[in-house]
């Protein structure tokens, strides 16, 4: 155990998409099932920052498409986090009440 793990944690806040449609619920993620394993060069630098990506999710709640939208400011938080996040299960969205595939924004937290 390194001096780090205790003091490591990762948060994760859901944001609504600002462009979603009328009709159109984004889909969501439940945090406390899907974290990012802080990577151990990011540790050992003690890089910190905020990452924010959009999913595209499908009616089956897998990801199809992901892409950063702001850089934490280092590369291996960026790529962990989407890479983490990407294989996660999202709870589908919803258009005009039925379930669809939808764009959502996740921002995620690295924080020492």
């Amino acid at each position: 155990m390194n001096k780090f793990s205790t003091s490591v944690f990762a948060a994760v806040i859901l944001s609504a998409a600002s462009t979603a449609f009328a009709g159109e619920v984004p889909a969501s993620l439940d945090a406390k099932n899907c974290k990012a394993e802080y990577p151990k060069a990011s540790l050992i630098n003690e890089e910190q920052g905020d990452v924010t990506m959009s999913f595209l999710v499908a009616a089956d709640g897998n990801v199809v498409e992901s892409k950063l939208e702001k850089s934490s400011g280092y590369k291996n938080l960026d790529k962990a986090a989407i890479k983490a996040l990407s294989a996660c299960k999202f709870k589908p969205g919803t258009k005009d009440g039925a379930v669809a595939q939808t764009w959502t924004k996740v921002d995620y937290s690295w924080k020492l």
